[in-house]
């Protein structure tokens, strides 16, 4: 289990002071280079929800991720009023959305990115510290007042703190959200459920029932198949699965998982509540409860089974519910309906799980050089910090593509559709206009996430939200070079991990097989791995904690 009575207990470092002193004791404290030299065309007295507006017109690259659903036009409303809002012009350096990490990665390694690289998911910005190729930007939060007002507002030190390194800083500067923001969940055949008289599951446990009672009706299906099986087997159910568990799973595997009871990190894959979580899904598989395609199939294949009415429970977000199964759903099955349920519960009790940090930009160092570098920072708390530049990115302009009435609500234009809200619109708002752009609209406050929800989206927040949120992991950051022989255990034992868990989980080994297969970890240098990550989280206590 995760460390429930440590959440305030690794706090201190001051998570927006500009200069961090993240070093041994025989060490100098390490300082932010002078900027004062840097300060062409930044305003002088920049501050909170104040309109950055560059002092002579300037412009900065950016790395973009071309999402394939509304590819980039330069002739966008976007890039046309942010130019006109901030005196500032962006050129985007455009990369499809299925090459985005690759591409990036090149970049940064031979110093060609970009100044601005959005997009960057902790801990992907590790593999870029050491060479110093990117900023360790938490030098230079006093340059940016939103990013400071919201971390201190919303008590976010805690938070921040699991994206610091080894000495102390920050690297990548990340999404923001007032409140734990959860959205991946299952969705269910409500008519199925009402057919057969079954109230909507709440537990794991309740699943299994409901599962077993559309088995017994409708005996040559399988009453649930699922999506997001490739590339990672399962991801989706086994992170939701392990959750309920108090471990980690599919996508939200990590190696390392904080255990109250001994105050020290353990191994993931090796955890009972991880062979629980196989357990439990070993026996949906055994008894023709879940599909065993789920684990590899491609997402068409899943949406095909689902849509068709050939099975009642699937993966779901509030983007897949509209987009990708209702319509085609009530099409081809007239009286078919279907609902977003609430994470299920399970043994670590009644929690919401994630995290308040989003993915986020990481700065090159070329940027320091840059004679305008105070004011691209600022620019950039403006619009991915501010309430009003993270409102433009979200809605766009206002009497152009949104309204609000009296009372704050937001409103699209009649013209314009988004995520169903005008449906039949003849224009929309990220592929006409580009807003709603996820390289920059993410991130502010729960009001502001929500004012694009269906209700009956905002019904399923108002449940997660009444939960409690899952404690924050204290920090264990790993050194050069301990980095560098954590990599060479990693994906070995991550692999095999993976692959067991398959085999486990379809039946093709037998669960008797646990031990055996624990100590086939320890000879993938399981313990040694688990040492580095205490090593380093003892270290880091140390030093900061």
């Amino acid at each position: 289990m995760r460390d429930i009575s440590r959440r305030q207990a690794i706090i201190g470092l001051g998570a927006f002071t500009l200069v961090l002193a993240g070093c041994g004791e025989d060490e100098a404290p390490k300082k932010a280079a002078d900027v004062s030299g840097n300060r062409a065309a930044a305003m002088a007295n920049y501050g909170v929800n104040q309109q950055f507006t560059a002092t002579e017109p300037v412009s900065f690259d950016v790395l973009y991720n071309n999402h394939s659903f509304y590819p980039n036009k330069n002739d966008w409303l976007l890039w046309q009023e942010l130019t006109k809002r901030t005196n500032v012009t962006l050129k985007p350096l455009e990369v499809p959305l299925s090459d985005y990490e690759k591409k990036r990665g090149l970049l940064v390694g031979s110093g060609q990115a970009p100044l601005i690289i959005p997009k960057t998911y902790h801990p992907q910005e590790e593999a870029f510290v050491a060479s110093g190729a990117i900023l360790p930007v938490s030098d230079y939060f006093d340059l940016m007042p939103n990013l400071k007002d919201k971390i201190a507002k919303w008590n976010m030190g805690p938070d921040l703190d699991t994206l610091r390194q080894a000495d102390g800083r920050i690297y990548v500067l990340p999404g923001l959200h007032e409140e734990v923001w959860v959205d991946y969940t299952l969705a269910v055949r409500t008519d199925i459920l009402e057919k057969l008289k079954l109230e909507v599951p709440k537990t794991w446990d309740d699943l299994y029932t409901v599962l077993k009672a559309m088995k017994a009706e409708y005996p040559d299906l399988y009453p649930m198949t699922d999506r997001w099986g490739v590339p990672t087997p399962g991801g989706n159910l086994l992170k939701l699965v392990a959750q309920a568990y108090g471990t980690k799973g599919g996508w939200e595997y990590q190696h390392a998982t904080f255990d109250t009871a001994s105050g020290k990190f353990v191994y993931t894959g090796a955890m009972p509540q991880y062979k629980q979580m196989i357990e439990y899904l070993a026996k949906l598989v055994k008894e023709k409860l879940l599909d065993p395609e789920s684990f590899t199939q491609q997402d068409e294949q899943a949406k095909q089974k689902f849509n068709s009415g050939k099975s009642f429970v699937i993966s779901a977000n509030a983007q897949t519910i509209i987009n990708d199964h209702r319509p085609t759903l009530t099409k081809l099955v007239p009286d078919a309906k279907m609902a977003k349920i609430p994470v299920l519960m399970g043994p670590a009790g009644e929690y919401k799980i994630g995290t308040r940090l989003e993915n986020g930009v990481m700065i090159s160092k070329k940027a320091l050089e840059n004679k305008n570098f105070v004011a691209m920072m600022q620019f950039i708390d403006w619009l991915w910090y501010s309430d009003q530049g993270q409102e433009f990115a979200k809605w766009g302009v206002e009497g152009v593509t949104y309204t609000k009435d009296g009372s704050g609500a937001y409103q699209l234009a009649k013209d314009v559709d988004f995520v169903g809200l005008n449906p039949g619109a003849p224009k929309h708002l990220q592929k006409d206009f580009g807003f709603s752009n996820g390289v920059f609209a993410y991130g502010g406050t729960t009001a502001l996430l929500n004012s694009t929800f269906s209700q009956e989206e905002l019904d399923f927040q108002k449940v997660m939200n009444a939960r409690k949120a899952w404690p924050i992991e204290p920090p264990r950051p790993f050194n050069e070079e301990e980095r560098e022989q954590a990599t060479l255990w990693e994906t070995p034992l991550k692999d095999y991990v993976t692959q067991q868990t398959l085999k486990f989980i379809l039946g093709e080994r037998d669960l008797g097989e646990w031990d055996a297969y624990v100590k086939e970890l320890e000879g993938k240098n399981m313990a040694s791995y688990v040492n580095l990550v205490n090593t380093a989280y003892d270290r880091f206590k140390k030093e900061h904690g």
